[in-house]
């Protein structure tokens, strides 16, 4: 008997010990992850943009569908193809990269729809402030990478923002108060 439950013992162990080996830690690729966000300006023309330098980790562990994705972005490094759009986008009109250069999304509550990650939860910290939000996956993939011979996993994210809700209220209401944010992400196991 007593050798039946060290057995069973060592079993759940092994089990356990298992699982967790499942979870790893990717990191961002920052030449195929992309943070754009798209803006209505006076409710004619889309404005759109992106931030050319961003990092981060994911940790995930597919077996127990949970992780963490930490992702910092360089608001300096914004990029509308136009200087002066973009100077006015880093005053303190908008981003005001002066007091706040970083802004952060950390999500730790991941949904899963089979081995898909179907959304990320978490809270994005802009212009200062941190606010609940969630990027919904509208793809989402792993695949062994043929020159890194390392897994990548990725996909496309996105969510609308308030930016009011951040304190960015710069020509409201001409300027619509919601902007949509696109992350595009691939992240490289370590």
């Amino acid at each position: 008997m007593f050798n039946k439950t060290l057995f069973i013992a060592a079993a759940v162990l092994a089990a356990t010990g298992a699982a967790h080996a499942e979870s790893a830690t990717y990191s961002i690729d920052p030449t195929h992850t992309f943070v754009t966000f798209e803006a209505r300006h006076f409710g004619t023309s889309t404005n759109r943009g992106r931030f050319d330098k961003k990092e981060g980790t994911v940790t995930l562990d597919k077996a127990a569908k949970t992780g963490k994705v930490d992702v910092t972005i360089d608001t300096s490094s914004i990029n509308t193809g136009v200087g002066p759009f973009d100077g006015h986008l880093k005053s303190k009109d908008f981003f005001n990269v002066a007091e706040h250069p970083t802004a952060k999304f950390t999500g730790d509550k991941l949904t899963f729809d089979g081995d898909k990650v179907k959304s990320v939860a978490g809270t994005l910290t802009l212009a200062g402030v941190t606010q609940p939000v969630t990027l919904t996956a509208s793809n989402f993939n792993c695949y062994t990478n043929p020159m890194l011979k390392r897994e990548v996993c990725g996909g496309d994210f996105e969510t609308t923002i308030k930016r009011s809700e951040y304190g960015v209220k710069y020509g409201l209401p001409g300027i619509p108060d919601d902007v949509r944010l696109l992350i595009q992400v691939e992240a490289v196991k370590q």
